[in-house]
């Protein structure tokens, strides 16, 4: 991605008080004589030619009958005038800060279109702090960095937690574009329920908006997001207010087979967990909270009176794609299922497996 340009936003500034001496000279007035004219003193005239001195309602008024123009005109030219000045003081103060973009995975961020790229350090941290919706970087670190501690100090978690955030806050923004109902739950088994049979769907094309969209109708934001470097995650679940739950894939591990248990697991967490909590996959969890979306997943995939007969399905991809027909589900969550339980050889019959990458 090149560096941002539509947006012009340059270091210099013209304040009102340029267009006010423009008029002057145009009419042939001193200083004196506007003055005079506006009711002011010659040194408040001097210091609103010189930027010195707010346009107010009442001068911008006064304005509009001495010198023309709309007294809005005379308003809109000081608010910009004082916003780019406010700015230039902030980005320069933001500069100060440019080492919290090494934390960041900004390449990424680049490269994904999440953020545009600047050359300028304080207006690459603006750009940042926009992105993640916050005032500062101290503001960032409460809200984003902190929670994920826990989850560092645990787990073989990354040491790269920013780069979790980053991630965790594109799935917020993917969110908010996505109009959903207040999460019911019954409505959201049935979903479920439903969606087994879209993991026969190969083409993401075909099977990603029908799964968001019938989420959606239960409260439930599916997002899918590239994890950027340092990130491990391959899936996570969140509560973004009480009636609307994100949903967040990785494709980390590429496979439909991958791509549908963790779809499946993490809408264990929505129906089985507590509101207040976060859960983000990762190589190495495997606590209570883990165990029990795990065997939600497992369960609705492949039923227990089906899962019964894996140690004794024939070990070819005519026996798995005919026991797929049965069950109702996608050949590969078979294949996988049987690898997983170690019926079946890791190396075995993966060609009946579709992979993804992220174009």
């Amino acid at each position: 991605m090149t560096e941002q340009t539509a947006l012009f936003q340059p270091d210099w500034v013209s304040p009102p008080g340029d267009t006010i001496a423009d008029l002057l000279e145009e009419k042939g007035w001193s200083q004196a004589e506007f003055s005079q004219r506006c009711g002011y003193t010659t040194k408040h005239a001097s210091l609103l030619i010189n930027g010195k001195a707010s346009i107010t309602e009442d001068t911008a008024l006064k304005l509009e009958r001495v010198l023309g123009g709309s007294a809005r005109f005379w308003l809109v030219r000081e608010a910009q005038y004082r916003e780019t000045i406010a700015r230039q003081e902030e980005i320069a103060a933001l500069e100060a800060q440019a080492d919290w973009l090494k934390q960041l995975p900004l390449t990424d961020m680049i490269k994904f279109d999440w953020i545009r790229k600047f050359s300028n350090k304080g207006q690459q941290v603006a750009e940042c702090l926009q992105f993640f919706g916050v005032s500062s970087v101290d503001v960032w670190k409460k809200r984003y960095a902190e929670p994920l501690a826990a989850f560092k100090a645990s787990n073989k978690f990354s040491k790269d937690g920013a780069a979790v955030s980053a991630w965790l806050r594109q799935g917020e923004r993917g969110a908010t574009g996505i109009a959903c109902k207040a999460f019911d739950k019954a409505l959201f088994k049935q979903v479920l329920d439903d969606c087994r049979a879209l993991t026969n769907e190969p083409d993401p094309a075909v099977f990603v908006p029908m799964l968001v969209d019938a989420c959606a109708q239960a409260g439930v934001a599916v997002v899918f997001a590239p994890t950027p470097k340092g990130c491990p995650v391959s899936g996570a679940t969140r509560w973004l207010t009480p009636d609307k739950a994100l949903l967040m894939l990785s494709l980390r591990y590429k496979t439909n087979d991958h791509l549908w248990f963790a779809f499946f697991h993490e809408a264990g967490h929505i129906l089985l967990h507590g509101k207040k909590m976060l859960f983000l996959e990762t190589k190495g969890l495997n606590n209570e909270h883990e165990q029990q979306a795990d065997q939600f997943a497992s369960d609705l995939l492949i039923p227990p009176q089906f899962a019964k007969q894996l140690a004794l399905l024939d070990k070819t991809y005519a026996a798995t794609r005919a026991f797929a027909e049965e069950v109702g589900v996608a050949q590969a969550i078979i294949v996988g299922r049987m690898q997983k339980e170690r019926y079946l050889d890791w190396g075995l019959l993966n060609k009946c497996k579709v992979r993804y990458r992220w174009s």
